[in-house]
């Protein structure tokens, strides 16, 4: 018999192991009553809001549509929630707000029994899940405007171009009337 370095399981030698698959009843399965029930309700709370994929994946469940807008990390005393929002959130149910990319920041916020999930948590929740709609129309605005401003860019290039052949022009035309006065 051999220990699994990260999940710590006895494996019989031989046989196949993979503990980064894992599902979401094996991770909730070892958690107390009042654990369980704030994990089923904080699901039950994200699955409402429209489609989404519900995931395992190592040792958190993630809620993600395009990209995981929060995930639960279930503990032994609680469970760890991460909510990504795009403004950082000052309540005392934050614990920690982490900057994970440049346009989202991470909540990260101990649950600890099922009346916890209620407001401002599924408010929170709801606004991650909405963020990436907003996400999509900024950048497909910044996407036009950048292409605007990328084209009034070019025609400001282009007009320098023709002022300097125009002025090039001018100047070859005057040095050839001098050369001609000369002779």
């Amino acid at each position: 018999m051999r220990e699994c370095y990260h999940c710590k399981q006895l494996i019989e030698e031989g046989e196949p192991h993979d503990c980064w698959t894992t599902t979401e009843a094996a991770l909730t399965r070892e958690l107390s009553e009042d654990l369980q029930e704030a994990y089923d309700r904080l699901r039950e709370s994200a699955a409402s809001l429209g489609e989404q994929r519900i995931y395992a994946s190592h040792n958190s469940i993630m809620f993600s549509r395009k990209s995981c807008y929060f995930f639960v990390r279930p503990k032994k005393s609680f469970l760890e929630v991460c909510v990504f929002l795009g403004r950082a959130v000052n309540a005392p149910q934050v614990r920690r707000v982490v900057r994970s990319s440049k346009t989202r920041l991470a909540h990260l916020i101990q649950v600890r029994h099922r009346d916890e999930v209620e407001a401002p948590l599924t408010d929170w929740l709801e606004e991650a899940y909405n963020l990436q709609d907003t996400h999509i129309a900024k950048s497909a605005k910044s996407a036009k405007s950048a292409k605007s401003a990328k084209s009034a860019k070019s025609a400001k290039v282009t007009a320098r171009r023709k002022a300097g052949a125009a002025s090039a022009k001018a100047t070859r035309k005057k040095a050839k009337r001098s050369t001609r006065r000369r002779s």
